[in-house]
């Protein structure tokens, strides 16, 4: 076996028998390359896999941290509020809207929202947070056609509360994306980032019921704090 994946497997080894406290550095480069007595290419190789596999993140000027196992559970498979989600969780959390506005639609925003050109369209920019830290950058837009009115305060509660229980809309399904992204300069001001050098991006186009498409939203994590579940069935030829 290649050195590299012998060290790998003795710091895997190491990280599951809790070596060292989750969310805490693994020793430095320097430090592996003489407990390894091997060269900083091989380390870095071990490192790369390591990250690949969700053992570690690194971060830019200060090195390798353990990603915590237990991380929060963020439903792929489902539609689910941030409000819900919250609460799911049980743990203190918090919107802050950053920008409530109405905006022309684009070229862009025309082929994901499906509406026409320089058509109206709300924009809701919000940052949640978590146990004190703010994780995810929310950017969602709306067709106005469907949704003819938003209020701060419905966008710091919930956007699909107020949809279902107010406007009496059924929301029915979405088609998501999952991409990872380096962090924008609006994730890196907005965001509790602590120097991670990517975000997961959860692009959803949503539908109701009578397959009306009337939401786009681009939802960023911070890497170190959310687990992407679903649940699959096999289903026989």
């Amino acid at each position: 076996m290649q050195k590299y994946l012998t060290i790998y497997h003795d710091l895997v080894k190491k990280i599951e028998a809790n070596h060292w406290d989750e969310s805490s550095m693994l020793p430095s480069e320097n430090d592996l390359v003489k407990m390894y007595t091997t060269s900083r290419e091989t380390i870095r190789k071990a490192l790369n896999l390591l990250a690949q596999d969700g053992y570690i993140q690194k971060v830019r000027g200060k090195g390798s941290v353990i990603i915590d196992a237990n991380k929060f559970d963020f439903p792929v498979s489902g539609i689910v509020s941030f409000k819900e989600l919250a609460k799911k969780l049980n743990l203190p959390a918090s919107t802050i809207v950053h920008e409530l506005t109405i905006v022309e639609a684009g070229q862009d925003l025309k082929s994901k929202l499906n509406v026409s050109l320089r058509e109206p369209v709300w924009k809701v920019l919000r940052v949640r947070n978590i146990a004190g830290e703010k994780v995810i950058l929310d950017k969602d837009f709306f067709n106005k056609d469907v949704v003819p009115a938003l209020t701060k305060e419905i966008c710091e509660d919930s956007v699909y509360s107020y949809l279902e229980n107010e406007l009496e809309l059924d929301i029915s399904f979405a088609k998501k994306e999952i991409v990872i992204e380096d962090p924008t300069e609006e994730d890196r001001t907005l965001l509790d980032l602590e120097g991670y050098s990517n975000v997961v991006v959860i692009k959803s186009m949503v539908y109701l019921d009578d397959t009306s498409l009337f939401q786009y939203t681009e939802s960023r994590h911070r890497p170190d704090k959310f687990k992407f579940v679903d649940f699959a069935r096999r289903v026989k030829n």
